[in-house]
């Protein structure tokens, strides 16, 4: 009995100081999160015209997955830049890394390491860990960048999470990033335009009794009614947002 005591006193002592541990870092790279959203928001809106709708549909708490069409290597940031109410924490492929520079940059974000054929066990174990600390992780169901501009069929498996944490899922959309940034280009164009839409969150009483194929269909269709919205380029009001794209 005092071997079991001890067994729990221990594993108790190495999650207190596993918790505390991740707070420390937060709190530095959730500061350096902030700092650098500002002048990126700046950037796009002056160079690439980004404008952002839908925006205070983000909940303000919760573990939340964003889920978005996915058409350039300026789709992360720019979702990030329009969402004002919370942090997003980004999906990294493990080769980007390598790179010490930008491997620097990377772990400033605090992003959680991609495996190239998936997220990975560890990258599984991290983002279960913060979805269900109430944090927000954006990914890209289609599991790569565009060919063609078009939004294409969603991976396997790859709204599990929510499903596993009881997170709610906001359904994203991006347009024009493929025009400014291609796949097949190695550098961006210096001007564009780009939209990005926010919809309404699903809760996970929305989806709880779907199978995981029935749930990549009901996102992938609130993404493509989303990107219709947008690539309408309706009027916009000076406040941001159109009675058509207000939510």
């Amino acid at each position: 009995m005092t071997e079991i005591n001890k067994s729990r006193h221990n594993k108790i002592d190495e999650n207190s100081v596993t918790k505390t541990s991740d707070h420390v870092i937060s709190v530095r790279k959730r500061l350096f999160y902030y700092l650098v959203r500002i002048p990126v928001s700046i950037f796009f809106r002056v160079f690439y015209r980004a404008r952002f709708f839908g925006y205070n549909n983000m909940p303000s708490e919760g573990g939340l997955l964003v889920a978005s069409n996915h058409q350039s290597y300026y789709d992360p940031v720019l979702i990030a830049a329009g969402l004002r109410r919370r942090r997003l924490n980004f999906l990294a492929k493990k080769q980007l890394f390598v790179f010490k520079p930008l491997a620097w940059l990377i772990d400033s974000l605090d992003a959680i390491p991609l495996d190239i054929d998936g997220i990975g066990y560890e990258g599984i174990k991290i983002s279960l860990k913060r979805l269900r600390n109430g944090e927000a992780i954006l990914i890209f169901p289609e599991g790569a960048r565009t060919w063609d501009g078009e939004i294409g069929e969603f991976k396997k498996g790859s709204l599990s999470l929510a499903k596993q944490t009881k997170s709610a899922i906001l359904p994203t959309a991006i347009d024009g990033c493929y025009q400014s940034w291609p796949r097949t280009n190695k550098l961006p164009y210096p001007l564009g335009k780009i939209r990005v839409i926010y919809g309404k969150p699903l809760q996970y009483d929305d989806f709880k009794k779907l199978s995981e194929e029935e749930l990549r269909e009901l996102v992938k269709t609130k993404i493509a009614e989303l990107f219709q919205q947008i690539r309408l380029d309706i009027p916009y009001t000076e406040a941001g947002m159109s009675d058509r794209l207000r939510h």
